[in-house]
């Protein structure tokens, strides 16, 4: 099989909704789960279309409260075509469903260069033969307001018609969790629908809240036939049908293609979205024209991006590459959105923004910079609601929420569900204030990787002064400790939300959130050192700083407090104090623990009370700071961190993780590697199999995990390269890890594209193209080396 296709054999209704979701279609725009035409949404099935940043709010009733959530919308289905067929003179058989007929044959192939995917079956219909059909679909990536379906039909040794229903279909609700089935999940209202002769039919709705406007138009031509078919469009009420009945021979394919416009009230340069769409349909081109520019568009995409890995290894990569850039293309750099945890694929955490860009924008900053920039845009736009956050509850600065959705404000739940217990339960998660301390690095990560300091020196420097200034404001100086202090936070772990049996919520001095925290005032501090005068002027007038401020940011990031136990990293203060917990004892009792609160709660008891973690916390600083960095952070804090504290740590919160995130397997195995630990490797394939084989047990079929198949990429491209850009060099510390020994990428660093890196026979190459026009500064371990332009840098690596 091509290194480009992924196939999926047979039929099988249980693992349908994780098929649908890697088999998910999408442009950045908009995004189409790999459900099969003729489905509608049910147990088996999860059919879903979603427009990036078209979110609704609905209030429900949890657990005799109500509450209200934000999410992203699941849009009439376009894809909908279903078939059946008769003999000449015969009556007609049922419409087919994978569900209810005998399959000869069933396959889903997945084209990644493409970005198509085919599925090809044959089934014998009692009615009337043998019937063989292949489907091709695509989203388009050169006009992000296409999509198309193309049906091919091919008789064996009978002869007679099909019929065929292509619908819009929007009769469809948010039915993609299975655990928030008690909320209401109806956001799509004032359904209307038409047709226009003589091959389209439209639809157009609003979402009930938050007032967007949708519109589909879609046109469904019979392209090969042996006779002319009959056609009939019919609106209904919440569905716009066209139905046509075409004759079928033996040895002549018939061809159905059915071709989709969407647009939404949120797109710029239309004046009506139902009015965009008929015309968009209208004009567009057949599905081989459609195919040739979709292929075209992305073939220029994986110039710019593709990851070259031998093996399976590199298989994997590119097909996480290849959902990323679904989620995330240039189309997004038109958008007002942000980084969506489980991408445009499903409808886990509601569609919301986390902190994932942490994971994401490493790797799209040195390959898609203006994707960066959009993305740090939705955060920069959101900042006027993340101060008002922080004013709200006493603080100066910005608070920005760890669940963003449509305008920034906390979209985190109140209340969570426990499928294993069935309770519900308080939701302190939006204590994780260190999701301001990822936007503040990746500002500054994107301003070193692009050198564009216009926005660094502006909107990026405005987002790390405020943020600065709540982390300033938020800490409290300990007169017995001597220190600063940040209480009443969770950090990444998540499983620890507060102390055993304490009355409020939240812990003290999370190592990860302070470590951080000074972090961002240092980076802030720096930025406000660079700025020309004029420009700092400008910035204080903006966001009222006052000049006395600077002097407590300057002592709160050398004097936050950062706790230690047994010679290593507390996770947080009184970590020491929590119980160990039984881990052989609970691996024997479930077949998985990685969410080991929920086994706990069902219990009776809390993860609360042990020396847990979900995944990784203190061990997220090795991830983000190289060795030499994270020394100098801790040295600036008064703290001695050398190699053998920082083993001792990696090893004491090894023994206590359960890994309930997919993120986890991602820093584990790159810190791991850092430190020249043979089970990095491990880690790092549960980071690659994490989505393809479902290891968090169903959840990869409400959507990928983006940051992780993202973080993947970066593990490659930062962490075994040691890559940094600072100080205007590419610096590179390259980690051995023999199972991925071979490896090559290009970069657009600065302006230079198509800068080379490539690991080879024991050396690592660096090549700056004869195109660019001026040089590249090299930092390697032992020495500075400036690569002009057409020259390549061979740097021998050490073996171990």
């Amino acid at each position: 099989m091509s290194e480009w296709m992924w196939q999926w054999e047979g039929y099988d209704p249980d693992a349908e909704r994780l098929r649908e979701s890697l088999c998910t279609l999408g442009n950045g725009y908009f995004a189409t789960r790999g459900a099969v035409p003729e489905s509608r949404a049910g147990l088996v099935h999860c059919p879903g279309t979603y427009v990036a940043g078209c979110f609704n709010r609905l209030e429900s009733t949890v657990a005799g409260r109500q509450v209200v959530n934000e999410d992203l919308v699941n849009l009439p289905n376009w894809l909908f075509l279903r078939f059946r067929v008769r003999r000449a003179e015969g009556a007609w058989g049922p419409w087919f469903s994978p569900d209810t007929h005998a399959l000869m044959g069933y396959r889903h192939t997945l084209d990644l260069r493409r970005a198509t995917l085919t599925r090809a079956f044959r089934y014998r219909d009692d009615a009337a033969g043998v019937l063989g059909v292949e489907q091709t679909r695509l989203v388009h990536m050169g006009d992000p307001h296409l999509a198309a379906l193309r049906t091919v039909f091919t008789a064996e040794d009978w002869s007679g018609e099909i019929e065929i229903e292509s619908c819009l279909d929007g009769e469809v609700i948010n039915g993609n969790v299975h655990r928030y089935r008690a909320l209401n999940r109806s956001h799509v209202t004032r359904v209307r629908t038409g047709a226009q002769k003589p091959h389209t039919v439209w639809l157009s709705c609003r979402t009930s809240t938050s007032d967007i406007g949708v519109a589909m138009a879609a046109r469904t031509t019979v392209v090969t036939s042996p006779a002319p078919a009959s056609s009939v469009l019919r609106p209904a009420r919440r569905r716009a049908v066209h139905r046509l009945v075409v004759p079928i021979v033996p040895g002549r394919p018939v061809g159905v293609e059915k071709t989709v416009a969407l647009h939404t009230s949120r797109d710029t340069a239309i004046s009506d979205p139902l009015e965009a769409a008929v015309d968009g349909v209208s004009t567009a081109a057949d599905f081989s024209a459609l195919l040739h520019s979709h292929a075209a568009a992305w073939e220029r995409l994986w110039r710019r991006a593709d990851i070259q890995v031998p093996g399976r290894a590199g298989r994997v990569l590119r097909f996480h590459l290849f959902h990323v850039l679904q989620t995330l293309s240039p189309h997004t750099g038109d958008l007002d959105v942000g980084v969506p945890a489980r991408g445009l694929h499903g409808e886990a955490y509601r569609g919301h923004v986390f902190w994932d860009e942490l994971f994401v924008l490493p790797y799209l900053n040195l390959h898609f910079p203006e994707i960066s920039r959009a993305l740090l845009d939705y955060r920069y736009r959101r900042l006027p609601r993340a101060r008002r956050a922080a004013a709200e509850n006493g603080r100066a600065g910005a608070m920005y929420p760890w669940q963003s959705g449509s305008d920034g404000r906390e979209e985190t739940q109140e209340w969570h569900l426990n499928p294993r217990s069935g309770r519900w339960l308080p939701d302190h998660s939006r204590l994780q204030h260190h999701v301001g301390s990822a936007i503040a690095y990746n500002v500054w990560q994107y301003g070193e990787a692009t050198g564009d300091t216009e926005y660094l020196y502006t909107r990026g420097a405005e987002m790390l002064v405020q943020i600065a200034r709540f982390w300033a404001d938020l800490a409290v100086f300990d007169t017995d400790m001597d220190r600063y202090r940040i209480r009443g936070v969770v950090g990444p772990d998540e499983y620890h939300d507060g102390y055993p049996d304490a009355a409020l919520p939240g812990l003290d001095d999370n190592a990860y959130t302070n470590v951080t925290a000074a972090w961002v005032l240092n980076r802030a501090l720096d930025v406000l050192r660079r700025l020309p005068a004029w420009r700092r002027e400008e910035l204080f007038d903006r966001v009222q700083l006052d000049g006395d401020e600077l002097p407590k940011w300057e002592e709160v990031s050398r004097r936050l407090r950062v706790p230690f136990h047994q010679g290593v990293i507390s996770q947080f203060e009184g970590y020491d104090d929590l119980a160990e917990l039984d881990w052989d004892a609970y691996r024997a009792r479930y077949d998985s623990i990685r969410r080991l609160d929920r086994i706990l709660e069902a219990e009776g008891d809390t993860v609360n009370r042990y020396k847990a973690s979900k995944q990784a916390d203190v061990l997220m600083l090795g991830y983000l700071f190289s060795p030499a960095e994270l020394r100098d952070l801790f040295r600036r804090l008064g703290y001695d961190l050398d190699d053998e504290v920082w083993r001792r740590t990696v090893d004491y919160y090894l023994q206590r993780t359960s890994h309930g995130s997919t993120l986890s397997g991602v820093v584990h195995g790159l810190v791991l590697a850092r430190v020249r630990r043979a089970e990095a490797w491990s880690y790092v394939q549960e980071a690659l199999q994490a989505d393809i084989a479902d290891i968090q047990g169903g959840t990869t079929g409400e959507g990928i995990h983006l940051g992780a198949m993202a973080g993947t990429l970066d593990l490659v491209q930062r962490g075994l390269t040691g890559l940094q850009t600072r100080e205007d060099a590419l610096w590179l510390d390259p980690v051995p890890l023999p199972a991925l020994s071979e490896y090559g990428f290009s970069l657009r660093y600065r302006g230079h594209w198509g800068v080379g890196v490539r690991r080879r026979s024991g050396q690592l190459q660096i090549r700056v193209p004869d195109s660019e026009e001026s040089p590249i500064r090299v930092v390697l371990a032992d020495r500075a080396v400036t690569i002009a332009p057409g020259e390549t840098c061979t740097l021998a690596l050490p073996t171990s």
